[in-house]
């Protein structure tokens, strides 16, 4: 399936949420993607190009794998990654100054992923807000004045797409906020995924270039533990730390973004952060590394025993959507021998998952090969796991992290 991504007003027009997939049949070409994505969505003609000529609109850009194919033939092959699925077909908005211009903002956008998953809590609402951060952008760069820089007046949009957002709907949790552990025995009860925090993949959240103590620190703002406990904080308590704590912003500029005063909100933002983060290693020690290769070891053989000897005495274990989640090593040996027996000869993927060791895990299929079950996000603490979290929204993330939805 080829994925698509369009400007929020087309996705309007459309009637969809996010990213759209196609199938294109024969050569993939831009024409033959732009042909599919007409046929599947018939109030699109004429938006991207004229129904007459075929003309692509000149407000409207192509781009794939950071290459701006606007001016290229439209029968030319699109490049691999696209066609595999690995990565979109980029319909945007055409902005003042060119496809320079386009490239420099695009280039911004796993920071403001980055961002926009610390204010949210999830990965694909993430991706739709830094896409929204983009399209505004690109409409306003005109009014752009240069008083600010351009990484610190994108910013300004994205918090301010984001809060807009917030005002809409509730927290995103993590089950281990919700209540006492589970017992083993319990019944499985489901919950909307939308209650959850999930998770997000390294690519899409941080940049590639940088200061390195930046970096490190956009890095262990993903975190599973400090994302959740910026959940606890009010919708502008969180901006504010966010813009002086991560992205170094002075308190006046963050008072700008935000029109009000900060010193107290970030105060208490600060209190609040203290008391529930979950401080890891930013950078694995040969130990950790041991570690995690002996868990893929031991989970592909579904070694339970091992498995659990490398559980800290107070490790954690949660599979959202599921409420469920269990303490202590016995318990989660327990489960796996018992309901999660279903696992054994499941195959694991290594993956790099807000700023964690992290896997994709693949079951056995009745029909043979293996399928998507799971992203496993996993908390180390020293030489032990202090946390086993397994995300099942399998639909949305495995695509999210281009990941491929069989295994032979």
């Amino acid at each position: 399936m080829i994925q698509v991504m369009i400007p929020a007003h087309l996705r309007t027009i459309a009637k969809v949420s996010g990213d759209v997939s196609l199938a294109v049949e024969g050569a993939v070409t831009i024409r033959a993607v732009l042909d599919a994505l007409e046929a599947q969505y018939p109030a699109l003609r004429g938006t991207i190009r004229d129904q007459v000529t075929g003309q692509r609109r000149a407000f409207i850009r192509f781009f794939a794998c950071s290459e701006d194919l606007s001016h290229d033939s439209v029968d030319v092959e699109l490049p691999a990654a696209v066609i595999a699925g690995k990565e979109p077909f980029l319909i945007i908005g055409a902005i003042a100054g060119g496809s320079d211009r386009t490239a420099q903002l695009e280039g911004y956008r796993p920071a403001l992923t980055g961002h926009c998953y610390r204010m949210l809590g999830s990965a694909v609402d993430a991706e739709d807000a830094a896409q929204e951060t983009l399209i505004r952008a690109w409409r306003g760069l005109d009014g752009f004045d240069g008083r600010a820089s351009l990484k610190i007046w994108l910013h300004r949009i994205a918090t301010n797409v984001c809060l807009d957002e917030l005002k809409e709907r509730g927290r995103r949790a993590r089950p281990m906020e919700e209540g006492p552990a589970s017992a083993t025995t319990d019944a499985l009860t489901k919950r909307p995924h939308a209650d959850w925090l999930d998770p997000i993949a390294d690519a899409k959240a941080l940049p590639t270039e940088g200061d390195p103590a930046e970096l490190a620190m956009l890095r262990q703002s993903i975190r599973l533990a400090f994302v959740a406990a910026l959940q606890h904080l009010a919708p502008k308590q969180r901006a504010t730390l966010l813009l002086v704590e991560v992205l170094g912003w002075s308190a006046a500029e963050a008072a700008e973004t935000l029109e009000t005063t900060v010193n107290s909100a970030l105060q208490r933002a600060r209190a609040v952060m203290a008391s529930r983060d979950r401080p890891e290693p930013g950078v694995l020690t040969a130990a950790q590394r041991g570690l995690l290769n002996r868990y893929l070891a031991a989970f592909e053989r579904y070694d339970v025993d091992e498995l659990a000897a490398l559980l800290r005495q107070d490790v954690t274990f949660s599979m959202p959507p599921y409420a469920l989640w269990l303490q202590g090593p016995e318990a989660v040996r327990t489960w796996l021998v018992t309901v999660g027996h279903g696992c054994r000869g499941s195959r694991l993927v290594p993956i790099a998952a807000c700023g964690s060791a992290a896997f994709a895990q693949y079951r056995p299929s009745p029909e043979g090969g293996h399928v998507p079950w799971a992203i496993v996000v996993l908390e180390l603490a020293g030489d032990r796991i202090a946390g086993w979290n397994s995300f099942l929204d399998t639909e949305a993330l495995f695509p999210h992290f281009g990941l491929a939805m069989r295994l032979e």
